[in-house]
């Protein structure tokens, strides 16, 4: 299945709720605007422009929701949920915020009644919700946990996703847009765009087309297998004792982590061998 990701967008952390009369001027407002652009230029283009950040942007601030704010994303979310479910236009919003966003499986497999897809495509659906996640929270390391994933799925099987994730280290949240109707990589290069109000010092991304050769390292570590990949990282975090007593200048410092995923390692040398 093809896929990319389109675009990806920094936002305040704020908490509390979006008025009531607002949401439901959201809803019905937003309503009209999906069907005036299904009708006009297909369900597609909805998805194309909801990938978009900066128009996804712009039609919250449309829908009256013109705080710069991380509610944005999750208000707007729910507004375009409930009024999909209501709207016959062949598109459905899967997932949310918190724990909404765990039950997207279980809600595609309910596509299969509503919109008449097969096991198969099912099955494919799934696999780029839970990617598409893996990838922005895990193969992308810049800091922000992902709370918030919604799945913009067609009845012809086409879809997008809109996921967030907070670092309320900085009170920062961060929007991940993704497009499954392009060719591309899942690993490299995947996004067109990045719109960011803070440029992240330390950001570990083997998205990067010149994380290519790290890809691959990774892989060879895993397949040296857990026991010696536990020696090389003792080895790593004491460091070598005669950059000390050779007075040679210190490599450029590098934090390593505390402590591994020894467990989910030993699962990646299991697949491989």
């Amino acid at each position: 299945m093809d896929m990319r990701r389109t675009g990806i967008a920094s936002l305040p952390l704020h908490t509390g709720r979006a008025p009531p009369w607002l949401f439901k001027r959201m809803k019905k407002l937003s309503s009209l605007i999906v069907r005036a652009i299904v009708v006009e230029y297909g369900r597609r283009e909805f998805l194309r422009r909801i990938s978009d950040p900066v128009w996804f942007q712009a039609m919250g601030c449309a829908l009256g929701y013109d705080w710069h704010s991380s509610g944005l994303t999750t208000v707007l979310t729910g507004a375009l949920r409930e009024a999909l479910s209501e709207e016959k236009v062949g598109i459905a919003v899967l997932g949310g915020k918190g724990r909404t966003s765990r039950k997207v499986p279980d809600e595609i497999s309910q596509l299969r009644d509503k919109f008449g897809l097969s096991q198969q495509k099912i099955e494919e659906l799934k696999r780029a919700s839970r990617l598409s996640a893996k990838v922005d929270n895990a193969v992308l390391q810049d800091g922000y946990q992902l709370y918030h994933h919604a799945f913009f799925v067609t009845e012809d099987c086409y879809w997008a996703v809109v996921q967030q994730g907070m670092n309320p280290g900085i009170r920062l949240a961060r929007r991940y847009h993704w497009l499954g109707d392009k060719v591309s990589s899942f690993v490299n290069e995947p996004h067109s765009g990045l719109i960011s109000e803070r440029m992240e010092q330390s950001v570990f991304n083997l998205t990067a087309r010149s994380s290519d050769p790290a890809r691959k390292a990774s892989v060879d570590l895993v397949s040296e297998g857990p026991r010696r990949l536990k020696r090389m990282f003792k080895e790593a975090v004491r460091g070598p004792l005669s950059n000390y007593l050779e007075e040679k200048p210190l490599p450029r410092y590098v934090e390593f982590p505390r402590k591994l995923n020894w467990d989910a390692i030993r699962k990646a040398y299991e697949m491989s061998v």
